[in-house]
This record gives C-alpha cells, structure tokens and sequence, in this order.
C-alpha cells in the first residue's frame, strides 16, 4: 500500500481555493424559521451572534439564509471586523458582495497576488491589518493602490512566499500613505533602498515592528534611522555587511528583539549586540552556519542579562528567563507564557514577537530537511514546536503545525517519515494538540493541523495514537469539508491511516468510507488533483479489507471509481483508482464485487486503456485489476472482448525492462484470461508466450512463479505447448522446475512440462513460425527434449519422498501415517490454483500411463488439489467423482507396478475424497 506526504507547497494555492459568491453571501430568505417544532428566532440575539462567530463564511452565509432574523443578525458589523480569506477565491466580484459588511472590518488575510485589485473593492477604509499568502506576484502598483485606500493601516504582513515584485517604490508608496504603520513584514522583496527605508523613519514614528526576511539588497545603514524600532528581523537576508551593520543598529535606541537566523553573521558582530544594544533584551540566530563555526558552545552565554537563542542553547529555558523564576519547572514555555500574564504590556511584546521570529526560522529549517539538525529536532527544537501549537496567534500555530508535517518527513516521494522526530511529538502530547487545532473553526487551521496528523501517523505508534486520541472521527469529519484544502489533507490521513489493517474497520465506523466516495463525486478533476488521488487512495487501501470493500461498494464507490478511471487524466488518481478496483475485486468468491466491477458501464474498457499509460505505475495497477477481475468467467470474456489480450500481451513485451511488480501483474493477467481456450489460443497467436518465457527466467520468485502459472495453462493446448518448445520455453522451465525457492513455481512448471510431454506431441515435428520467430521455422526432437524434462520433473516429485516414512505408510493402513505425510508434502499456495473438468480428466488419463514419472506426478497435483481447506479442493472432489477417478486412484494405489510415491500420493487423494463426500453430506 501506499501512502503520501504533503509538504508546504507555495506555487499551486489557487486549486485549493473555494468561490465566494453574491449568491452565496446574500442568499435569500427560506422561509423555515421553525425546523421540527423549534423557533429559532426566539434565541436570544447575543445567542445567535456567539453562534455565527464560530462559523467559517459559507456556513455563515447558510444560516443566515434561513430567515429574515437571521440574516439581519448574520450582517452585523461585529462579526465582520476580521476576515480570513485565504481558502477562498477572492476576487473582485467577491469583494462586491462582501462590501455591505466590511464597513468596520479592521483585519484580513487575503490569498496572493490575484486578490490584492480586490481588496479596494471592499471599501473597508478602517482597514488596520493586512496578511497576504502566495505574494509572489503582487507588484508595486498594486501594493501601493492598497496603501493610498488604506491610510488607517498599522500592520502589513506579504509572505512567507518571496514578494520578488515588490521594490523600493511601495515601500515608499506605504510610507506616504499609512503614517500610523506600526508593523511592516516582508519576505523577499526585490529590493529595500536608503531613501524608502529613510521614508518609513520620516512618516511612520510608530513603527516598532520590521521584518525584510530572506531579502537580497536591503540598505542596513538606513536601517539605523528607525529610531521608533522595536523589534527588527533580517533572517535569511544576504549580503549584509556585518562589520557597519552590528555598528549602526546597535545604536537604535529602543530595539528590543532582534533576529539575525539564517544569515552569514559572525561571531564578532553577535557579541557587539550584546554588548553594545542599549535595551536590546532577545537577540535570535538560529541556524548561522558562520557564527557557529566560530563561537566556542561552552563558553557563550547571555551578556548583560540579554537572551541569545541559538540551535545549541537552551530555547526553552531562555525564553522562560524573561519572565519564571524557576526555569527548571518550565518545559511548555509558550503555553507558561500564556498562564501567567501579569499585564506587562512590554514584556508581552517581547514574547509574541519571538513566537512569531522562531516558528518562521523553524518551518524554514524543517523546510530545507538538512541531516545535520536531526540532534537539534529530536533534543528541543520538537518541544519548541510543540510549545508554539499552544500559541496565542493563530498564524504562529498555523506555522508550527506545518513545521511538524514537515520536519518529520525524510523522503516526500517514498513517503518515509523519521520515527524519531515522529515519538518526540508523540510522547509530547502533540497528538492531543494537533487534533484540538483540527477541531478548530479556522479553515487554515484545521488544513495545516490535519496534514501534521497525515504526515505523523504514517509512523504505526502515532497512528495507533490517533485513533486511540478519537482523530479518525475528526478526519472523516474534515473530509466532508466544503473547504478543498481541508478535505485534501483529512484524505490525505485517511489514507495513511488505513494503510494496516488495524484502523481499517474503525474508518468505516466513523463514516470515512461515505465521505471518501462522496469527495469524488463532490469535486470535479483538475489538472493535479492531489484531492482525488489521497481520496481513491485510502479508497484503495480500505478495499483491501473484505468488509470494508462492502462499504466502498455500498457507497457507490464501484461507480465513482470507474468514473475516475474513464475520466480523469491525472496520472497519480488513475493509478489509485485502478488499484482501488484491484483490492476491491481481489475477495473473489466471497462477495460479489468482482462481477459488479466488470457489470459497471465502461470499466474493464477503460482499465484496459490505462494498461496503455506513460506511467509505469499506472499500467502496474491496471493490470493488477484485470488480474484479479479475471478471476470470474464473465469478466475473463469480456476482457478479451475490449481488447484486453492484445493489450496484455503488449504490456507483457514492454515490461522486460521495467520495474518487478509490473512484469508479476502483466504476468498474472495473462495467466488469470488464460483460463480459457479461446483466450489461450489467442495469447500464443499474438505473441504473448516468449515474453512470459522470458519473465519465466527472473531470478525474482514473484516474478518468475506467475510467469510459471500463466505457462502451465498455456501450455494445456497443443498449439501453445509447441510455441513453448520452439520458442526455446523448456530449459527456462526445467531450471524453475530443478533450481526456483519457490514451491509454486516448481510445482507449476513441473506441471507445464508435464502438460508438454506426456505424449500428445509426435516425436519429430515440424514447428511453424511463430510471432517471436520472424517467420523462421524449425524442426525440433521432442522426445530427447522431453526425456530430459521428464528427468527435472521425477527429480521435483522425488524431492517430496521420504523413504522410510513413505514405506512405513505403505506398511500400515493407520490413517495417522498417510494425514503425516500429507502435511508435510502440502504446498499451502497451491489450494488456490483451481483446475477445469478438462483439466482433472487428464490428470485422471496420466495414472492410466504406463510412465511412472506421469503417474508420480499426476497423482501428486490431485493431492495438492483436493487437500482439505483448499479454496477448490470441493470443486475438485466433485469433479473427480464425476469423472469416475476413484476407481482409477484405488487401482494405482493396489498395482504392484506402480512407485511408492504414486501408490501413498493416490491412497492420500482417496482419503481426501471420502473427506469432502462426508462434509459435503
């Protein structure tokens, strides 16, 4: 099975957005104030109001469609002075609808660059904040429009995507413009010069907050003329020349915090911070490659009474010395924090600020997944993220919960996640954490907290935590969102949660499967549907369980797959929608599926198409479902009749060369439509025999034991049997026959051999051109060839006897004996192999043969096949009895002729029968 990571992505933000539409925001009036017998409008309005706060907008916009009362309520400024945007569409259309109520909005967060021309069609001139996600794109005269229509702004916030479009001019633009600006915080502008940095010191006294992070060309100099600066953050900013730089701000008269993190600093500009920053109180340099290369670690320590955070001190400890008297008590510094408060304003400006410095430095950290931290995650740095999830700002939780998700993944491909990392935040109560932010009403934060939870329980202890924790309830709820994003990540879970077999059923309990296959009906494909691929994924995996396949089917699962793999164009859903159909068709005889996959409109079609795919993983899975689909008869014929031999004998010519599990499925495919003549008569024709002689000579067993499967069928058919042995087949069987680990593909290609020589073919033939053979043909002694593969077949047969058991067994007529020696020969996986009436008359016509080696071995497959527990041996039995073989089993086994293995393996068929008859009656 498999399952997916989903790491921060700051390209494709607008497939996750949801509309927000005038009708959606001024729906009209319902006219159901009562609903069973209860008149909600005689709630209090305080009542109503405390209700619609806790709503995301959609949901919002839902009830206060449902009266009059509701919806005069539901429009009162007090539930709009902030607005998060960033799940949804936000467009100018959308800022019309929304404008009626923003006349006092104060705070948003808006998603990129598309919507920063909407934001002025808000109106909202008591506009205090701003927060942009995915700002890439956002340029200066856009930013600048925003500034001149929002002059009461004190909070800019553009990240943490790079604002490569941003220069100089908007930073101007917002000087001018927004003279009460107390915060400005920005990430990557292309460019910060003296005379907009010297603009924001003129115009903006208040500025006490400014972050030019992960920037290129900033003028540190004019950095020191913001004399109003509090707090200033330059991590991840270059070029910096760090011997004017720790000079100049070091005179800023009341910089309290500052954050050098992933910069080149050195250790001479870090201590004249320290020594020389009048009021400076924190200074943090997370992850400074120069610094830490020259600091001695044992001897730096905080100057002054100033706090230094680094990788190698304690973070938790010297935040807590702000304000605990005893460190050693404090292990949850953040949430301590949050507990205490003792109204110093001051101090509680230090403290958010270094949440919000040290959860960006730390995401960027688990972003960048460097080996070389694994000490600092696993000694503090996994209990410093645990700490800010307890945050009083949302965005500081929002960043911590994506930094958990992300810094425990090794490899996003293979979907590896470090145990380590992953216990830490387990045995942190971090679990607990996550899935009470999941429980939040803030859509971001339920996304972020469920991709944590996602990325988390690939680890079996932490998913066993989750369930145990009520989190696959959460899940499942979260994947009913009407939020993409949301649902996305909650499936995302699912999957890997239902990956074992332990929470399968607990899954379907909770209502998983329905919302699972109510995703794919709810969200139509796009071009990289990650959604469908993580919801047909766990589809996947809980298909694999029989009762959960019940559920998947129930749910109308088998039609929204099909759907899925006819329709959607995306490679990663068609792979997981044609492994969903393998899993749900592979109970077999147990249920029905199988036969209402292949009843569906279209779908052995298009699975026979997608054995046509580019992708290798593709074509691996849809053969794998016309494998497991061609297990019942109708399917088998209908397979064929879409083109499904030609299409599998091709898939089996190209995957010489490509991955195991695509030449086992290509392989097993061909074996599973083999079954039937027609089919078989038409595999040999179109070539399909050399390639599985060629995947017969894998060295890999599973490779090698279905090739042997799909030969021994083949080889039933005169026609095939001589393709075989002139496409060079006997020697590639004989060495599995003699050499293979496997007791299947020995057993199988003994039988294959046997199926070849046991005198159907002439001793001298001419063989025609075959498909491999380029129109050559050959004439080839049979007979020598067969003697020799006869030899391999008595020497496979032979392997099984055990002289002194067998001659005491023929010795005694105890069952006790024969019922040993059954158990100790039995091949376990050869109760799966199910013979046709055809089938069982030649094994019964080969006792008959003079040839001790066909007697041998022909009653040594008859064993194998009626041996009790099978999942044929009755359908076996019945055929024998019809075919009258019990009279030719005693016969052998009384012949004096006849090898002691033929006489103890025909006595062990007898004793078989006589099982079957007294169950069966």
């Amino acid at each position: 099975m498999s399952e997916r990571v989903r790491q921060k992505c700051s390209h494709s933000e607008e497939k996750y957005q949801t509309n927000i539409s005038l009708e959606t925001l001024d729906s009209g009036c319902l006219n159901s104030a009562t609903v069973c017998g209860v008149d909600w409008t005689t709630l209090p309005d305080d009542t109503v109001i405390q209700l619609f706060s806790y709503l995301n907008y959609r949901d919002r916009a839902s009830l206060a469609s449902t009266c009059r009362t509701f919806r005069l309520l539901g429009s009162l400024p007090c539930l709009w002075g902030s607005l998060d945007l960033r799940s949804y569409k936000f467009d100018t259309a959308a800022a019309v609808s929304l404008s009626l109520r923003c006349k006092n909005l104060q705070r948003l967060k808006f998603p990129g660059a598309g919507s920063a021309d909407a934001i002025v069609s808000l109106q909202a001139r008591e506009l205090r904040e701003i927060s942009g996600d995915f700002c890439r794109d956002i340029t200066d005269a856009a930013l600048s429009v925003i500034a001149a229509r929002h002059e009461m702004l004190e909070s800019i916030h553009l990240g943490p995507d790079p604002c490569e479009r941003i220069s100089s001019d908007a930073i101007k633009a917002l000087a001018y413009c927004c003279p009460r600006l107390r915060r400005l915080w920005m990430s990557g502008v292309k460019e910060a010069n003296g005379d907009a940095i010297n603009a924001l010191a003129k115009h903006c006294r208040q500025l006490m907050e400014l972050g030019f992070v992960e920037s290129d060309n900033i003028d540190e100099v004019a950095l020191g003329n913001l004399s109003s600066l509090k707090f200033l953050s330059v991590a991840g900013t270059r070029n910096l020349k760090w011997g004017s730089v720790a000079q100049v701000w070091s005179r800023l008269p009341q910089l309290v915090g500052l954050d050098v993190s992933r910069t080149d600093v050195n250790l001479s500009s870090i201590t004249r911070f320290l020594s020389l920053s009048r009021n400076l109180k924190v200074l943090i340099a997370l992850n400074c490659p120069v610094f830490e290369g020259e600091v001695d670690r044992n001897t730096m320590h905080n100057n002054k009474g100033r706090i230094l955070l680094t990788l190698f001190s304690d973070i938790v400890k010297g935040v807590a010395s702000l304000f605990a008297d005893n460190l050693e008590s404090v292990t949850d510094v953040f949430q301590h924090w949050k507990e205490i408060r003792n109204g110093d304003k001051n101090l509680d400006e230090v403290v958010v600020w270094i949440e919000w410095a040290i959860s960006h430095s730390l995401l960027r950290i688990a972003e960048n997944n460097l080996k070389e931290f694994d000490d600092f995650w696993l000694t503090q740095g996994a209990a410093v993220l645990l700490s800010l999830l307890q945050s009083s700002q949302e965005e500081v939780q929002e960043r911590a919960a994506t930094a958990v998700a992300t810094f425990v993944v090794i490899d996003d491909e293979d979907a590896t996640v470090h145990c380590q990392r992953a216990e830490a935040i387990l045995c942190g109560d971090g679990i607990r954490m996550l899935l009470n932010l999941a429980r939040s009403c803030q859509e971001v934060l339920q996304s972020e907290a469920a991709k944590a939870i996602a990325n988390l329980s690939i680890d079996s202890k932490v998913a066993k935590a989750v369930a145990e924790s009520g989190g696959i309830d959460i899940l499942a709820n979260l994947a009913k969102s009407t939020n993409r994003l949301v649902a996305e990540e909650a499936a995302g879970g699912l999957w890997n949660l239902s990956v074992g077999d332990e929470h399968k059923g607990a899954i379907a309990e909770a209502g998983g499967v329905k919302a699972l296959v109510d995703l794919i009906f709810k969200w139509p494909p796009s071009s990289t549907d990650v959604l469908l691929e993580r919801a047909t994924g766990a589809l996947a995996n809980l298909g694999a369980d029989e009762k959960c396949s019940m559920e998947v089917a129930l749910a109308g699962g088998i039609h929204a797959l099909v759907m899925l793999a006819r329709t959607c164009k995306f490679e990663g859903v068609q792979e997981q929608a044609a492994r969903a159909l393998a899993n749900l068709a592979a109970h077999g005889d147990s249920n029905s599926i199988n036969a209402a996959i292949g009843q569906e409109a279209g779908a052995l079609e298009a699975l026979v198409q997608l054995t046509y795919s580019q992708n290798e993983g593709v074509r691996q899975e849809a053969a794998g479902a016309l494998w497991n689909l061609s297990f019942d008869d109708k399917n088998r014929e209908a397979i064929s009749a879409v083109g499904g031999v030609e299409a599998l004998v091709a898939l089996a010519q190209s995957s010489l060369d490509a991955s195991q599990g695509l030449q086992e499925r290509a392989a097993g495919a061909l074996w599973g439509l083999s079954v039937s003549e027609t089919n078989s008569t038409a595999i040999g024709r179109q070539g399909g025999i050399a390639p599985l002689i060629a995947l017969a000579s894998s060295d890999v067993e599973d490779v090698h034991e279905t090739a042997a499967g799909a030969l021994w069928n083949l080889a039933f058919y005169r026609d095939n049997a001589l393709r075989i042995i002139q496409d060079d087949g006997v020697q590639p069987l004989v060495h599995l026959c003699s050499s293979s680990n496997s007791k299947m593909a020995r057993f199988m290609a003994a039988l294959a051999l046997v199926y070849m020589f046991d005198g159907r073919i002439d001793l001298a033939v001419p063989v025609g051109p075959s498909p491999s053979s380029q129109g050559s043909s050959k004439s080839l002694n049979i007979d020598g060839v067969g003697r020799m593969a006869l030899k391999h077949v008595e020497e496979f047969v032979s392997s099984f006897y055990e002289p002194q058991t067998f001659n005491a067994a023929a010795a005694t007529l105890v069952p006790t004996a024969l019922a040993q020696i059954a158990e100790e020969i039995r091949i376990p996986e050869a109760g799966h192999l199910r013979c046709s009436g055809a089938e069982i008359d030649r094994y019964v016509r080969m006792l008959r043969d003079p040839s001790s080696i066909l007697k041998s071995c022909s009653a040594f497959a008859l064993l194998q096949f009626t041996m009790p527990g099978g999942r044929h041996a009755m359908h076996h039995s019945c055929l024998l009895q019809k075919a009258g073989a019990a009279r030719v089993l005693r016969a052998t086994a009384a012949a004096s002729t006849a090898p002691i293995q033929a006489k103890i393996f025909t006595k062990i068929v007898l004793r078989n029968l006589e099982n079957h008859h007294e169950v069966s009656s």
